[in-house]
């Protein structure tokens, strides 16, 4: 078994445990009703029994025993279907319970990865991923209470009483059972592979899927519908493939079942035959081995459709398992400590990050923003100015040095204290397709009605808000997507104001603005920005000349430092470079 095999059930394990009472009391029904299954067939052979010998005892005598019997069967039946009844409810309340956890620790441990996890990998392979790890526990749940545990706990009794009764009968039984799950077992291990090139098969087409819809706007501008449904087709035709060669071994291991089956009843009722002229066997016997023989080739016919079942679960299962075990690539130290803010200083100290296998981002780069200041950053694209964004808020870990905020290093302190002292506005900025007010409210989840009304008006939102017919209740579709730019933009502001960090980060803040609004913006912006450390991300220039001081980064590194105008003054500088370009007409990014 595969360590990641144990890693599941381990992990399965550890959710189910915190309700093993009701486990047990599942299991314990199941196999009190199907022990009294296996007695009920007795009652029968006697009912069969009596009526041969009405004759010979007389016919009242022979129906008042079976009235008896009809009635002790009545109660056995009763009793097993208070048994399924008690397993089936309270089955069904803790193993939601156990999916409903499950559920919460991918959330949970999913998005306490890092963002360059996220970077690497399809969204909806991992919801999938997520949605197979759940159906994963609840098809190896049933499967082994209601197949698994009762075919045992059935077998073993059926054995006790043929073994008890007709000894050579239990002895062919017997070996006929290990030959046959013997070798349903070795083939279900044997399709195990199959089934795991099945699954990785279904996440590629899932993934794929859903990455062309997330980007079916860029399928149309480019007419691009018949490429991508050549690709598509290619991933579904080796699904198609790698399913229906899982299929057709399911279909052949059942026709050696049904073969197996069929020996096993004519060599049982051969014997059977052979005792009963010896009137070892009587007409009651013969009921009762075909009800155990009926009895088991049920429990037994899908043994190994339970097995490949399992372990296709476990297939399944086993990609999020990988990410659950997965080390976090960014982790809170053991005795990290809250960050706490008193004035505002950024310090970036001889910091270098290098993404896996590349080259370096960014190099051996110092800068110190005092509290309080203003400083701008821009560069030629691939300089490294969002790379260093996300070094602030520890997207990542650092390759080399270290960033010190009022001078604690913030590798040494929690990721959530970090991020709580940081506003940020993006570029692009994501909402989540609730409200606008939920959405503003993002910034601050406690803060009043009044408090995101002032944020959204200082941020200019109301402006469009107060138009929509809906207003602040207005959903605004997944990612934001009906809302324009500009509009997402506001908002994502409205959410900074909200929050009230003592250290801000602009990056292209204003990039999707119109004149008008990009003005309204910059005051709300300036009204921001007012004691609180700031560093702005910018390819226009004009946006950050007011700031108190513009770095200027090339390949990574610090190329040049100063007031806007200090910069300009350097007539071989990259800044200047950028500003005549600007300045004529061409916008560099």
């Amino acid at each position: 078994m595969k360590q990641t095999t144990k890693q599941t059930y381990l992990i399965f394990w550890q959710h189910l445990r915190r309700y093993r009472g009701q486990f047990w009391l599942t299991v314990i029904s199941i196999v009190l009703a199907t022990l009294v299954s296996v007695i009920v067939p007795l009652f029968y052979k006697n009912f069969f029994d009596t009526l041969t010998l009405a004759q010979q005892i007389g016919v009242a005598q022979a129906a008042a025993r079976l009235v008896n019997i009809i009635v002790a069967i009545l109660a056995l039946n009763g009793i097993i279907w208070v048994a399924y009844r008690v397993a089936t409810y309270v089955n069904n309340n803790f193993q939601l319970r156990v999916m409903s956890d499950l559920y919460n620790t991918c959330f949970e441990y999913l998005h306490e990865h890092s963002f360059g996890f996220f970077i690497n990998r399809f969204v909806g392979s991992l919801v999938r991923k997520v949605g197979r790890l759940v159906r994963g526990f609840e098809d190896i749940g049933d499967s082994f209470y209601w197949n698994l545990l009762r075919m045992i706990i059935s077998i073993v009794a059926v054995l006790v009483v043929v073994f008890f009764k007709y000894p050579i009968v239990g002895f062919v039984m017997l070996g006929w059972l290990v030959f046959y799950m013997v070798i349903n077992y070795f083939l279900a291990i044997y399709k195990f592979k199959y089934d795991e090139a099945a699954a990785a098969s279904d996440t590629r087409v899932t993934g794929n899927l859903a990455d062309t819809i997330t980007n079916q706007a860029n399928v149309k501008v480019f007419t691009a519908l018949p490429f991508e449904l050549s690709f598509f087709k290619n991933l579904t035709k080796e699904q198609f493939n790698l399913r229906k060669r899982s299929w057709d071994f399911d279909a052949l291991v059942e026709s050696m079942q049904a073969g197996f089956m069929f020996i096993l009843e004519f060599i049982i009722f051969y014997l059977a035959i052979k005792l009963w002229q010896q009137g070892v066997v009587t007409v009651g016997d013969f009921v009762l081995l075909q009800v155990y023989i009926i009895h088991l080739f049920d429990m037994l016919w899908n043994f190994g459709r339970i097995i490949r079942r399992i372990y296709r679960s476990l297939a399944d299962a086993e990609e999020m398992i990988e990410i659950l075990t997965m080390p976090h690539e960014v982790q809170d130290l053991s005795k990290a400590s809250p960050l706490v803010v008193t004035h505002g200083e950024v310090e970036f100290k001889n910091i270098t990050f290098t993404y896996q296998g590349g080259r370096d981002v960014v190099k051996n780069f110092s800068l110190k923003v005092n509290p309080g200041e203003k400083v701008g950053v821009v560069g030629p694209s691939g300089a490294g100015k969002t790379t260093l964004i996300a070094l602030v808020f520890r997207f990542y870990n650092l390759t080399k040095g270290a960033i010190y905020i009022d001078g604690q290093n913030i590798s040494e302190v929690t990721q959530e204290s970090l991020r709580r002292q940081v506003s940020l506005v993006s570029q692009d900025p994501i909402l989540f397709h609730r409200n606008l007010m939920d959405n503003i409210r993002y910034g601050r989840r406690e803060a009043t009605d009044a408090e995101v009304l002032k944020a959204a008006k200082l941020a200019h939102c109301d402006e469009f808000i107060s138009q929509l017919p809906d207003g602040y209740n207005t959903m605004v579709g997944e990612r934001g997507i009906k809302l324009s730019g500009g509009e997402r933009q506001r908002v994502a502001i409205a959410r900074a104001i909200l929050k009230d960090a003592p250290i801000l980060v602009l990056d292209e803040a204003t990039s999707s603005l119109d004149s008008r609004a990009e003005l309204l913006i910059q005051k709300a912006l300036a009204e921001l920005m007012k004691g609180r450390t700031t560093i702005v991300i910018a390819h226009r220039l004009s946006t950050i000349m007011k700031m108190d001081r513009i770095a200027v980064l090339r390949k990574g590194e610090l190329h040049e430092i100063g007031s806007h105008d200090d910069l300009l003054k350097n007539k071989s500088g990259l800044y200047k470079e950028l500003w005549q370009l600007q300045a004529g007409g061409f916008l560099v990014t």
